[in-house]
């Protein structure tokens, strides 16, 4: 069985790239194929494996903003060549999806979200892109009833979804009219450790985004005296740091040891944001320490109230503090948050994925001759 893999595009590390790296090691010989790659960023087995660019790619310096290329990230993705492949397997977010594959092909897509900036976080992205009003607004929404079109048509390209969470399998069906397996996304459980010493600081770990809801726990802790610490980068950082009071410190980004360390130590992880399913409520849970989130997507899945975090209803600072009031109050056994998150290590996604792709491509073959009749 030939595997191929494709993925959006490789401009750095982040969760989608360590689905990558868990798929690269469940099909080692599988090339991955990608619009562009920053190949200085890869860590891991990306770092030498075999990753296949488009036209896209004409340096290989690094290429700051790969967001510039987006217009043209249709063409590239039907660019590639896929002859000769038993599977391609597609990472997407985005574009990886549209490539064309032939009828002996099975083409299993894992969706870690259909299109966020098409669909229904299009005003979310949009906005903060081009300001109030413009020439340059209306152009962009032009551009996006177009790639809303084709994001929908390409989806019939794809035999079999796979959603990274059931929140993400919704939504599948609600845009492209498609019913979805389910494999939650893999952690790397083994990295993190739990510790008897408590650092007495709440955490946030996320890029600095508007949408990441950073700002909420950055104006709680301040109002309120509360010790926060940001790990993270990014174009809110200047007002974020700008708005905090004392209480509230900014590490910019710090490597994994350091990262393990302030997971292990922080009294609870500060989750204000909507994810499709959501990665470091799982890193922090790996190190035994609880989650206060906002309790709306992934999250649902990832966390059990009362157990391994508690939630707050609304983002509003009312919410939120009223959230980590009740948190105080309350008692969390570090083993027992760390036994939950273990149950989405890498090594139950790898089995699960070695699994499905197997039996959905025994059951493509079986059923290719499915509804043709040679009529004599």
């Amino acid at each position: 069985m030939r595997v191929a893999i494709v993925h959006d595009w490789l401009p750095f590390m982040g969760g989608a790239e360590n689905v990558i790296i868990n798929m690269h090691e469940v099909f080692p010989e599988a090339p991955i194929y990608t619009s562009m790659c920053n190949r200085m960023n890869m860590r891991g087995a990306l770092r030498d494996a075999d990753i296949r660019t488009t036209f896209l790619q004409k340096t290989d310096k690094k290429m700051l903003n790969h967001r510039r290329l987006f217009p043209y990230m249709p063409t590239a993705m039907e660019s590639i060549d896929l002859r000769g492949y038993d599977v391609v397997i597609s990472s997407s977010t985005s574009v990886g999806k549209s490539v064309i594959t032939g009828p002996d092909t099975l083409h299993i897509c894992y969706c870690n979200t259909p299109m966020r900036y098409a669909w229904e976080q299009r005003h979310n992205y949009i906005g903060p892109l081009v300001g109030k009003g413009g020439f340059k607004n209306r152009m962009i929404s032009y551009f996006m009833t177009f790639m809303r079109v084709w994001d929908y048509a390409t989806s019939a390209r794809v035999d079999v979804f796979v959603g990274n969470s059931v929140n993400v399998a919704k939504r599948i069906r609600k845009y492209y009219r498609r019913d979805a397996y389910v494999i939650h996304c893999p952690v790397r459980t083994a990295m993190f450790h739990t510790t008897k010493e408590d650092g007495g600081f709440f955490l946030c770990v996320s890029r600095l985004q508007e949408y990441k809801g950073i700002e909420l726990a950055v104006k709680v802790c301040s109002d309120n005296n509360l010790p926060l610490y940001v790990i993270g980068t990014g174009p809110m950082k200047e007002k974020l740091e700008a708005m905090a009071g004392p209480t509230v410190k900014f590490l910019g980004f710090v490597d994994d040891d350091e990262l393990k360390d302030y997971y292990a130590r922080c009294k609870a992880l500060i989750f204000p944001g909507v994810e499709d399913f959501g990665i470091t409520p799982l890193e922090a849970q790996a190190s035994g320490r609880p989650v206060i989130a906002l309790g709306k997507g992934g999250i649902l899945e990832t966390v059990i109230e009362n157990e391994t975090g508690v939630f707050f209803d609304e983002p509003t600072p009312n919410s939120l503090l009223e959230a980590i009031r009740r948190f105080e109050s309350m008692t969390f056994d570090k083993e027992k948050i760390r036994a939950h998150a273990l149950e989405f290590d890498e090594s139950v996604f790898k089995d699960r994925l070695k699994r499905f792709v197997e039996e959905q491509y025994r059951i493509f073959k079986e059923k290719q001759m499915e509804g043709i009749t040679v009529y004599k």
